[in-house]
């Protein structure tokens, strides 16, 4: 995907070798010190010499990234919207199972009036799937099974919990034969995961 590198950062008096993340409204970086800057409280951001500069009000942090510098910096000053990243385009078919946020709700509406609830639409674009534990993922071979052609799947599922982690979603759509294609930060809370009927099979 590209938005998560190894590099070396520089903040203040430290610096680290470590694994930088671009989410989808701040950059986080794990190395002998950690960084969480949302994208609203970086003050510049500038790409100098494969150096991604970003002036926060605690301090200058210089993250090298090399050749992804100048992409990094323009997502964060020019960052897709969670539907542009979700590839929801306009009078798209959507089918959705469980419960949603009403904001996401209110941006799918305001793309298309096709919106079926805890059904799926043979000939559905995107069906989102909002699973909440393990025990939910048991809906997804019946899901599956209605999907056809080109169709993406998008299982939503909390960050960070040990009632269900990114390998029980993986798992769950790997076995019911479905292809891990793309991750995306939902919300702050929440991680949606792309599956897709593997080119073979359509």
């Amino acid at each position: 995907m590209g938005n998560e590198l190894k590099c070396n950062v520089m903040f203040g008096k430290q610096e680290s070798l470590g694994k930088a993340l671009l989410e989808t409204n701040e950059i986080l970086f794990r190395g002998d010190f950690r960084l969480k800057i949302p994208f609203s409280s970086i003050q510049s951001a500038k790409a100098v010499d494969g150096e991604l500069r970003l002036q926060i009000a605690q301090g200058l942090a210089i993250f090298q990234l090399s050749a992804a510098a100048e992409k990094w910096r323009e997502k964060i000053l020019h960052p897709k919207s969670r539907i542009e990243k979700l590839g929801v385009k306009p009078g798209a078919k959507i089918s959705l199972f469980g419960d949603f946020d009403p904001d996401f709700l209110r941006e799918v509406g305001a793309l298309t009036k096709s919106v079926i609830k805890d059904k799926a639409a043979v000939d559905s674009d995107c069906i989102f799937f909002a699973a909440d534990s393990k025990e939910d993922l048991g809906a997804l071979p019946k899901i599956a099974k209605s999907m056809q052609g080109a169709a993406a799947l998008w299982v939503v599922y909390p960050k960070g919990m040990k009632h269900i982690t990114e390998n029980d979603v993986l798992a769950a759509g790997r076995r019911v034969g479905l292809k891990d294609v793309k991750v995306v930060g939902f919300s702050s809370t929440h991680t949606a995961l792309k599956f897709v009927i593997p080119l073979s099979r359509r």
